[in-house]
């Protein structure tokens, strides 16, 4: 039943893919069938048209129908020829021209983050087949190094950053970045370059703080980095910035660098973030809410409970506190929804 339920609901995507270029649109009404640009512009989102492939891979697999996975690779391979800035992208493309946007931001955070992350996933996938994957992966982290790996002033966190119109560099981290720690490990352990797993360590020393240095004991959405050497604080929030909504990429690194290195401080950071959230977030009537303000000591319930808290944030809790691996990187791949799909042998 579920297998027919999912190859219902891919049947009733499939419409979104019927543009000039294969480029999906960002909307398709799953009971008219009729896709469009989304209202507030004509393009989509590249994170939105890069992160399919997994899924509607696995469901070709599943059902033995190849429409899905051609579909998707069209994509990939369009994504691939286009022009980008050592292998980053712009967070828009237009489904009908094909083209990325230019100029627009640079970004591992919203519209751009799981582009990258599923670079890797498929080529782990599909059994490492697709060389053209792995280099495109390889040539974004190089182009990350260079571009927006940066430290903070004056201790030094590592971060990575924006380019705002595909140029000029500013000291903004989303949370949603958080999920790099965790892709540059894996590539790591599928034989991809050793300082990744470096960076990806430094990098979630610096995720691990944006939870340590606030009074609530968690993250706020976004956070900007100190480039003054004379600054108390590397870590600045801003007031519109400064909500939780119970995000799951922080735990999925200390997940996977757990899993990876052995070293059980990540659990230990882990079971802090648990405890922070079980003080501020949870209702007494039952569930757990978004945060208005972290930067205070006894922030205040947004009127929500976002539904990757439940799908996402508390399965990789569960993951990163079990007594083994039940997901094991040779065998699973997760994607961006941490629901795991299996590694096909070729």
């Amino acid at each position: 039943m579920f297998l027919q339920k999912a190859k219902d609901l891919g049947n009733r995507m499939m419409p979104a893919f019927s543009t000039k270029s294969g480029i999906p649109y960002s909307d398709v009404n799953i009971k008219t069938g009729r896709a469009h640009a989304p209202r507030w512009g004509p393009d989509s989102s590249t994170s939105e048209v890069t992160t399919i492939q997994l899924e509607f891979n696995d469901l070709s697999y599943t059902t033995g129908d190849d429409k899905y996975k051609n579909a998707v690779g069209k994509v990939r391979r369009h994504v691939h020829d286009q022009p980008k800035k050592d292998g980053l992208v712009p967070i828009f493309i237009n489904a009908q021209t094909g083209k990325l946007r230019d100029p627009a931001t640079i970004s591992f955070g919203a519209r751009g983050d799981s582009y990258y992350e599923y670079l890797l996933k498929e080529w782990i996938q599909t059994g490492k087949q697709d060389e053209r994957l792995r280099r495109d992966y390889i040539e974004a982290m190089e182009g990350m190094k260079k571009h927006l790996l940066r430290k903070s002033k004056p201790n030094g966190l590592t971060y990575i950053g924006e380019l705002l119109s595909g140029r000029t560099f500013s000291p903004k981290m989303d949370h949603l970045v958080a999920f790099i720690s965790g892709t540059l490990a894996l590539g790591a352990h599928h034989g991809l370059p050793t300082d990744h797993l470096d960076i990806a360590k430094d990098l979630l020393v610096t995720f691990n703080e944006m939870y340590v240095q606030m009074p609530s004991g968690l993250s706020p959405e976004i956070a900007y980095f100190s480039t003054d050497i004379d600054a108390k604080t590397d870590i600045i929030v801003k007031p519109p910035d400064s909500h939780n909504l119970q995000r799951p990429e922080t735990v999925e690194s200390l997940y996977y660098l757990y899993w990876l290195t052995g070293d059980k401080k990540y659990q230990e950071w882990g079971w802090n973030i648990f405890q922070a959230f079980e003080r501020h977030s949870k209702v007494k009537t039952g569930g757990y809410c978004s945060l208005n303000n972290v930067r205070v000591a006894e922030p205040s319930c947004k009127d929500n409970m976002e539904s990757f808290w439940l799908g996402e944030t508390l399965k990789y809790f569960y993951l990163l506190f079990a007594d083994k691996n039940l997901l094991p990187f040779d065998q699973w791949v997760i994607n961006t929804e941490a629901h795991p799909l299996p590694i096909h042998k070729h």
